[in-house]
């Protein structure tokens, strides 16, 4: 059983824009709210029922149009449809292993004329017959949280169904759909290309911008205004535009500080499309020109970029590519002063995350630990990140006099980098040979994102 998202309030009376949940989305491509899908495999003649409210013109006056019966099916496929009202009675069946035949009027079926029973019933008899043996199994998204935020209703549903001896134990169908959206199919490739081909856009527009803006959130205003302009349905995580200090703030989304020549402007940007998120990230000189400490970090980012992308090929883990761009991380601030040994976890006070996440319906997607297949789409993104307070504070698991000592060793490096941040990010999808930037036309080098801004500002002139 999945059901579709519930509504969330945004204040009062106003509700957040409305996002369907990915699994069911994934099986139907349905938007519509207060739907739920059952799958019966084993019933050959209702392998599955798609639940959907009535229309209702009252309704549509203010919220736009909803699906018909005859519409939801030529959009999801799905060829038993009957109204929501009705998926209360059929959990009590279920419930008490009772067969149960809705009303006619409440049935759609693509194959049957409207409003016709079928003759021999629902094909229920073996799955009722399973559940009074107690053999019979109910499958939902259960999440390992004690009080989700996403999956509410989920654990709602399964507390109160386990209160029932219905003869039907509750699995987890998440490890399901994590193998079967781990890999993308040709169709999902394009959709996140075109989330990616959007969000490109959105930057290079960005970078054109910055050299007149005064602030971040008229940089930030460009990517607003290319996603509309491309349909994107909206962003897949909130905009991170910070310039300066503010770039060393891994999730920073306020876009309210200054924008100032001679600092860098790190730009974290995805959008959005038909449920594929794209999660792209560039560092880019406000005036146009890196500076030689800003050169200097950002070809260690670079480098350790191009490590993970070689480590990267099927049977190869989100692991083993992060410890190959973890190396060259490690390497580089040595060779700047910014740590004494590459082989403590010094390194960890400027490089705080992994290089790699899964991608795809949501920006961070599902896979868990599964190894490298083609088909399957990741980011490359190691950054360094020298904050202006980065030695204020004693870090966890630090003995005070390692910590001291360290500051000593590393103060003249500090003063000379400090506010500078970095992350370069790319959306990669493993090949039979490899890999495939599927983000490749955004520059990347120093010298074509100095080049590309150089152009686009003169154009613009």
């Amino acid at each position: 059983i999945l059901f579709s998202t519930e509504p969330r309030v945004y204040a009062n009376d106003v509700d957040y824009h409305y996002r369907q949940e990915n699994n069911l989305y994934y099986l139907t491509n349905l938007k519509q709210k207060g739907a739920t899908l059952v799958l019966l495999p084993g019933n050959t003649q209702t392998p599955e029922i798609l639940f959907l409210p009535r229309r209702s013109p009252a309704a549509e006056t203010w919220t736009g149009h909803m699906y018909s019966p005859e519409e939801a099916n030529q959009v999801s496929g799905v060829r038993e449809i009957w109204e929501a009202t009705e998926f209360d009675a059929f959990l009590k069946a279920l419930r008490n292993r009772q067969p149960y035949r809705p009303k006619a009027e409440s049935i759609f079926r693509s194959d049957l004329p409207a409003g016709t029973q079928m003759v021999n019933g629902n094909g229920f008899e073996l799955l009722l017959d399973a559940a009074g043996k107690n053999e019979a199994s109910l499958y939902l998204l259960m999440t390992r949280e004690m009080e989700s935020r996403e999956y509410k209703q989920e654990q709602r549903f399964a507390t109160d169904w386990v209160k029932t001896a219905s003869g039907f134990s509750l699995k987890n169908v998440w490890p399901i759909f994590t193998e079967m959206r781990l890999k993308k199919s040709q169709s999902e490739l394009r959709l996140l290309q075109h989330a990616i081909d959007i969000s490109i856009e959105a930057h290079q527009r960005s970078w054109a911008a910055a050299g007149d803006a005064k602030w971040e959130y008229e940089v930030d205003a460009e990517v607003a205004y290319t996603f509309k302009l491309r349909n994107a349905f909206n962003w897949g995580y909130p905009d991170i535009v910070g310039c300066g200090p503010n770039a060393t703030t891994l999730h920073y989304d306020l876009s309210q500080g200054p924008v100032k020549s001679g600092e860098l402007m790190l730009m974290d940007v995805g959008a959005e499309y038909e449920h594929y998120t794209a999660d792209i990230t560039r560092t880019f000189p406000v005036n146009g020109r890196f500076s030689p400490e800003q050169a200097a970090i950002y070809q260690i980012v670079y480098d350790a970029q191009e490590a993970v992308a070689k480590a990267s090929k099927p049977g190869a883990t989100l692991s083993d590519v992060s410890r190959a761009g973890t190396e060259v991380i490690k390497d580089g601030l040595l060779k700047l002063g910014l740590i004494t040994d590459r082989n403590s976890n010094q390194y960890r006070v400027f490089f705080m995350h992994g290089t790699s996440h899964w991608l795809g319906m949501n920006v961070h997607d599902v896979g868990g630990g599964a190894k490298f297949e083609p088909g399957v789409v990741f980011t490359n993104e190691p950054g360094i990140y020298v904050r202006p307070d980065a030695l204020d504070y004693l870090p966890y698991g630090w003995k005070q006099e390692d910590w001291d000592k360290f500051k000593t060793a590393i103060r003249p490096a500090f003063e000379k980098y400090k506010s500078i941040g970095v992350r370069i990010e790319d959306d990669m999808v493993i090949t039979p040979d490899g890999v495939r930037w599927m983000s490749e036309a955004l520059p990347r080098k120093l010298s074509e994102i100095e080049d590309f801004i150089a152009k686009a500002r003169k154009q613009s002139e």
